[in-house]
């Protein structure tokens, strides 16, 4: 067992790694189960699956139905959601302090007890093909997803998490139960619990609620890296919707690369500093940004953003444009490139790497500062390599100099490594 001042790391026999952090400033507990499964895990002809599953954990266990679940939680004054990702499958509640038995008893039934009744199965299937197609009616879905397939040939990045549609008809109940039972175990989640507790009050009710739970087999990992794209790629999507968007995918490194930390900073330059918490961690403008003041003030943009997640395998870096209506995207496209390109030949001031480095602390501290958000950093920073991420990350960034932006502008912004994505209206037309 590790501690360090209000944070203790353990793991159980069974290898269900534990974090604690004691946070006393009010009186709640935010408590997370992550589980190693997610998009990655998946293979062809059973895309979705990892979602499915995670909506199927909400349909209960004989000792939780799921017509109780909702009441149980709010009856006590808290909070529950979950979320499916590339690499891993969260579940999280927010309950007061002298609530915390029910989370951890209810979390590690559902890790083991649920039942997949083949009725709600099919019921379910109803609702994550609405779901499926609800996204379909969004051009950023449909663009995003085109060019997620352009960007990989192998790779289950490659697919949105939601899956293909074709699978949603065809996956089984065994097809979902099988995944869960491969995926759901205590060997392969981690346990993330932040809050108004005594440390070593919660590690023995860890040991009364988890410890008894089989560790199960290591999962395996289909997923296989592959070689970077050697020449730039195009998809064209049009629909019926007056917008017109212009989106650009770069290869980028994955979390534990150091690149990482230089593309984080090289980002906030370009197209404006974002936030790698997905639960909620605040804003910042992006108005300084390089691409806000040679696209949207000159009008060839309506909107400029871009951004990475934090993945265990290469992923990609985004640049999204919304442009004006009626534009043609090839002026845009040409304007974002001679800002690529000023990054690629000409070196950065320190000032510009402290200003970004400024804003990017600040969104870390928005993206940290509750006990909710503590939980989430404990498990996050796992599912893709060490807490010790997130305890350096600032840093990381710290590290940063202008020889390593021009370096990974040159590397990682290379026009071949890219997937160049434009959403065009049906009647050639657009509108704001």
């Amino acid at each position: 067992m590790f501690q360090m001042t209000n944070l203790t790391e353990t793991t159980l026999e069974n290898g269900l790694t534990v974090f604690l952090k004691e946070i006393h400033t009010a009186p709640l507990i935010s408590h997370w189960i992550w589980y190693r499964v997610g998009s990655r895990d998946e293979v062809p002809g059973k895309t979705g699956v990892s979602h499915w599953v995670e909506h199927m954990l909400f349909k209960g266990t004989p000792r939780f139905p799921s017509t109780d679940l909702d009441k149980m939680i709010s009856r006590v004054g808290g909070s529950w959601n979950a979320y499916t990702y590339l690499d891993w499958t969260a579940f999280f509640e927010k309950l007061p302090a002298d609530q915390i038995d029910l989370a951890l008893d209810l979390e590690s039934d559902r890790m083991q007890h649920c039942t997949f009744d083949p009725e709600e199965v099919e019921s379910e299937r109803t609702v994550i093909i609405s779901e499926r197609e609800g996204h379909e009616n969004s051009p950023y879905f449909r663009l995003d997803e085109a060019m997620q397939q352009q960007s990989f040939d192998r790779h289950p990045y490659r697919n949105e998490v939601i899956g293909e549609k074709a699978d949603l008809h065809t996956l089984t109940r065994d097809d979902l139960y099988n995944h869960y039972r491969t995926y759901y175990t205590p060997g392969n989640a981690v346990l993330a619990i932040a809050g108004d507790f005594d440390t070593q009050t919660m590690l023995a009710k860890i040991e009364k609620y988890y410890a008894k739970l089989p560790s199960g087999p290591q999962p395996p990992r289909p997923a296989q890296l592959e070689a970077p794209l050697t020449q730039e790629r195009r998809v064209e999507v049009t629909g019926p919707e007056d917008t017109i968007l212009l989106s650009l995918s770069y290869r980028a490194p994955d979390a534990n690369q150091p690149d990482f930390f230089t593309l984080t900073i090289l980002d906030s330059l370009l197209s404006g500093p974002s936030s790698l918490n997905m639960f909620g961690g605040g804003s910042i403008s992006n108005k300084t940004s390089r691409l806000y003041r040679a696209l949207v003030e000159q009008g060839l943009a309506v909107a400029a953003s871009g951004g990475m997640r934090a993945t265990t395998h290469p992923f990609l870096y985004d640049l999204n444009l919304v442009l004006p209506p009626g534009s043609d995207p090839e002026p845009a496209l040409q304007a974002v490139d001679e800002q690529i390109q000023r990054l690629q030949n000409e070196r950065v001031s320190q000032d510009d790497i402290q200003r970004a480095l400024k804003q990017a602390r600040a969104l870390f501290a928005y993206g940290s500062e509750n006990i909710s958000n503590q939980g989430f950093w404990m498990g996050y920073a796992n599912m893709f390599g060490k807490y010790d991420w997130f305890l350096n990350y600032v840093s990381e960034l710290e590290k940063v100099t202008p020889e390593m932006i021009l370096q990974a502008a040159q590397t990682w912004l290379n026009p071949a490594r890219r997937v160049v994505g434009i959403y065009l209206p049906e009647n050639g037309t657009g509108a704001a």
